[in-house]
Order: C-alpha cells, then sequence, then structure tokens
C-alpha cells in the first residue's frame, strides 16, 4: 500500500469553523445513508399499490439497498484507503444522487428494485470514505471522541428522522419524494466536499482492488438473504431453499480463503488482529439486526392495526429522534470517565429491554399508553451503543486502514439490519399465518406476528450486551496505533 494515495491529516479543531463545517459534511453525509435505509419503509404501502408489488417482493425495497450497502461496504472501505478518500466520496455521492432519481420516476417494481441496489453501491463507497476522513482529521483525544460522539449520534436520529421524513412526503407530494430528496441533498454536498476536504493525492502504484473478493461477498450475501426472504413462502426445508442457503456459505467460505491468499485482499485478515475490534464489529451487526425489528414491524402496526396515516406514525417517532440525540451526547461524555465497554453493555441491554416492552401489543392499544414510554427507553440505549459501538471499533486502527475499518463497521450493521429483516418478517410471517388459518380475525394475527418478531429481537440486543464484554473500552484518547501483525493478540 502506497501511503501517498491518501488524503493528508489535517488535524482541525473542532473549535474552529473550518472544523466544525468539516463535522457538519461528515454527518450530514452519515445521514443521507441511514436515511436512505429508513425512509422508504413507510412509503412501503403506497409503493406496493402503485407497483403492484406482492408481499415477499416488497421487502426487496428496503433490502435490496442495505444488501448492496453492506456488500460492497468493504470495496468502498478499502477503495477508499488506496486511490483517496475525497474521490471515493464523490463517486459515491454521484451514484446515490442519479440512481435516486432514477428510482424515484420508476414505472415498474422492477426498476425501483434495481434502483434500490444502485443506491446501496454508492453509500457503499460514501459512508466509509465520510467516517475515515473524520477519523483521520480530528486529533486523538477529546476533539475525536466528541466528532465521533456525533457521527454515532447522528447515525442513530438519522433511522428515526427517516421514519418521520417518509410519513411527511409520502402524506404530501407522494411517495416517489423519498428518492427525489437525494438528488438535492447530492447536489448541496458535492461543493461542499470540494470545499472543505482536502484534495487527494496522486494513487500512484497502490495496488489494485480485490473486486473477485467484493463479488464473492456480495454474491454470498444477496443469496443467502434472498433464501431467508423467501422461506416462508417456499418452505424451510425445500431443495430450493437448502441449495440457496448452502450455495450462499460456499461463496462466503470462498471470498475468506481468497483474502488469505491474494496479493491485495479486500479485506486484510490482519486486521482483526486488533483488540476488541472483532467484537465490536459483531456487537454493531446483531444491534441493528434486533433494531430493524422495532422500525420495520412498529410502523406497519400503527398503520395498519391502528390505522395511522403515513405522517402520523412519522411524527409517532419524533420523540425517539430526541432521545437518541440526548443520550448520543451524555454517551459521548460518560465514554471519556469509564470507556466504551460499559456504555456498549448498558446501552444494548436497555434498549432489549425497550423492544420487549413494545413486544406487549394490543389490538386496541394506544400510542401513549404502549408505544410512547418504551420508544424512550429504546432512544437512551439506541443513542448509547451508536456512539460507544463507533469508537470501539476504530480504537486502535492504524491511519492507513481507517477506510476499512470504517467499511467493516457499517458492514456489519447494514448486513446485520438485512439479515435481521429477512429472519423477523419470516417468524412474523408465519404466526400470523398460523393464526390466521386457525381463524383468528386479521387485526389479531397481525398483531401477535409483530409482537413475536419484536420479542426475538429484543433477545438479539441482549446477545449483542453479552457480546460487549468482550469489546475494548477505549476512551477515546490514545486509541489510535499500529496492529500487532503476528503472533496473538494483545490481552
Amino acid at each position: 500500500m502506497n501511503a501517498t494515495t491518501l488524503a493528508p491529516t489535517t488535524g482541525r479543531s473542532l473549535s474552529t469553523g473550518l472544523g466544525k463545517l468539516t463535522l457538519a459534511l461528515l454527518c450530514a453525509v452519515a445521514f443521507l445513508d441511514f436515511v436512505d435505509a429508513s425512509i422508504v419503509n413507510i412509503a412501503l404501502p403506497d409503493i406496493r399499490n402503485d407497483l403492484n408489488f406482492s408481499v415477499q417482493s416488497l421487502q426487496w425495497v428496503p433490502s435490496g439497498y442495505l444488501l448492496t450497502y453492506g456488500g460492497f461496504m468493504l470495496l468502498g472501505g478499502r477503495a477508499a484507503d488506496l486511490f483517496g478518500r475525497r474521490r471515493v466520496l464523490v463517486a459515491g455521492t454521484v451514484t446515490i444522487g442519479v440512481s435516486s432519481l432514477v428510482g424515484g420516476f420508476a414505472g415498474t417494481g422492477d426498476l425501483l428494485i434495481a434502483a434500490r441496489l444502485a443506491q446501496g453501491v454508492g453509500a457503499a463507497l460514501m459512508l466509509p470514505a465520510a467516517l475515515s476522513i473524520l477519523t483521520t482529521t480530528f486529533p486523538e483525544g477529546p476533539e475525536r471522541r466528541a466528532a465521533l460522539g456525533v457521527w454515532g449520534g447522528v447515525g442513530g436520529l438519522a433511522s428515526a428522522v427517516g421514519v418521520f421524513l417518509g410519513g411527511l412526503l409520502t402524506e404530501g407530494p407522494g411517495w416517489r419524494w423519498v428518492l427525489f430528496v437525494n438528488p438535492l441533498v447530492c447536489v448541496l454536498v458535492l461543493p461542499a466536499v470540494f470545499a472543505l476536504i482536502p484534495a487527494d493525492r496522486s494513487p500512484g502504484r497502490a495496488g489494485r482492488v480485490d473486486a473477485v473478493g467484493a463479488l464473492l461477498a456480495t454474491g454470498g450475501m444477496l443469496l443467502l438473504v434472498h433464501a431467508l426472504v423467501e422461506a416462508p413462502d417456499r418452505g424451510w426445508g425445500t431443495v430450493r431453499t437448502v441449495g440457496e442457503i448452502a450455495a450462499a456459505l460456499v461463496l462466503l467460505t470462498l471470498f475468506l480463503l481468497r483474502e488469505q491468499r491474494t496479493r491485495n485482499p479486500l479485506l486484510p485478515l490482519s486486521i482483526f488482529r486488533i483488540r476488541g475490534l472483532a467484537a465490536a464489529n459483531v456487537t454493531g451487526l446483531i444491534v441493528f439486526a434486533g433494531l430493524i425489528a422495532m422500525f420495520f414491524f412498529l410502523t406497519l402496526y400503527m398503520q395498519n392495526v391502528l390505522g395511522f396515516s403515513p405522517m402520523q406514525t412519522g411524527a409517532a417517532y419524533l420523540p425517539l429522534c430526541l432521545g437518541v440525540g440526548v443520550a448520543a451526547g451524555v454517551s459521548a461524555q460518560l465514554i471519556g470517565r469509564v470507556g466504551t465497554r460499559p456504555v456498549i453493555v448498558s446501552g444494548a441491554a436497555i434498549a432489549s429491554a425497550g423492544l420487549f416492552g413494545l413486544s406487549r401489543l394490543a389490538v386496541d392499544g394506544s400510542y401513549l399508553h404502549d408505544l410512547l414510554p418504551w420508544l424512550m427507553v429504546v432512544s437512551v440505549g439506541l443513542g448509547a451503543v451508536f456512539v460507544a459501538v463507533t469508537t470501539a471499533a476504530n480504537a486502535g486502527v492504524p491511519e492507513d486502514k481507517a477506510g476499512l475499518a470504517a467499511a467493516l463497521l457499517n458492514s456489519a450493521q447494514q448486513v446485520g439490519s438485512a439479515l435481521g429483516l429477512a429472519i423477523f418478517a419470516a417468524i412474523a410471517t408465519s404466526r400470523t399465518a398460523a393464526l390466521g388459518a386457525s381463524g383468528v380475525a386479521a387485526p389479531e394475527a397481525l398483531t401477535s406476528g409483530f409482537a413475536r418478531a419484536l420479542v426475538v429481537g429484543a433477545v438479539f440486543l441482549l446477545a449483542a450486551a453479552l457480546i460487549g464484554l468482550r469489546t475494548v473500552n477505549a476512551h477515546g484518547e490514545g486509541d489510535r496505533r499500529e496492529p500487532e501483525l503476528s503472533g496473538s493478540p494483545r490481552r
């Protein structure tokens, strides 16, 4: 790897106007990418009616974005390290803007899904480039910890705000504007990138990106999630379902074998020798798998059972947004005192308790009594986990691997979201179908299915709290260091 391919570290201070503007720009990039994962959820009923989607194929509107987002994230992160972070950020911004425009004009379900897949590729280029620019721009210690705290808080806010914006746009100008809004944002982001981010140096002989590895990893994950999404209709024991799962595992195994042998791996496995990095990424994957159940199924519950309009459903998440922002700010300060591990564990446990409380859904439930109190509990845990996992996953990573570390974390989160959606949709669908076949009324059957998925989501978050015990207890100061590339991991 030629170190001259990287954009220079600027050491900007958050106390300066330039530093604040740079952080605001990078957080805007993160906000755009995370919002795109959730903004379409409230629009799904309108999209289904307009483009004649089936219930099962409709899941590919959110899942298509998440899969290419997660699948190509490693390629995007490695490309940022090798060829320049600003270049990759610009390429991703253009990709997501153009694909969103195409999706907004889509007249068929297939074209919309294709546009969502392309959106995911653009986001996979943008996000690791932006996060690695952040970690190499702000100096170690309180400055970087504060910047990562803001970044983590924005990630949590974006998921909830995306639902609100989706409702606002769907009930206002129409569902297509959940896609048209992206090109408008990209037109504002691009000039700011050129104005605030230093130009990349010449890439020189940086080496080739492992495109074959990216195809193996992405193909394996797409095949696996496709099998999980279709399994409730086909049957879990059918030859096709079992065959697709087996083929996916073969592709992912080939990816790992290739990474051990290729000269320019997409994923240098030596990075996992950094203490606590693997545990932080696994924690992020499981947290996102659990939390996707909340946004997906509560949205369906509020609209299909309680009769909320899209705008009412979006507004119902606003208190959650506020709670996440407050919790993220408090957690960033706590990390400097107690470290990331206690914040991760307690945050995941609190979110698990909140999700379990939400699982006690009732057909005649109310927002103020049954949803709002538990949404606020979840917001505390969500804000804490986002900030602490982001800090822990970047602790100890050398500068020339910053893009890869950012890609690993975000890839884990997005793949977790996609897998979680497939698993929980299967659980909810199976429960609802079984009750419907026994003569239970549709609202009761739907509510019971949603509740079952939320309980399993709470279990996932509890598991994340346990795995969080294995993460590094980073305090955000002096955390960037060279990994040990031989011998056993440090204790």
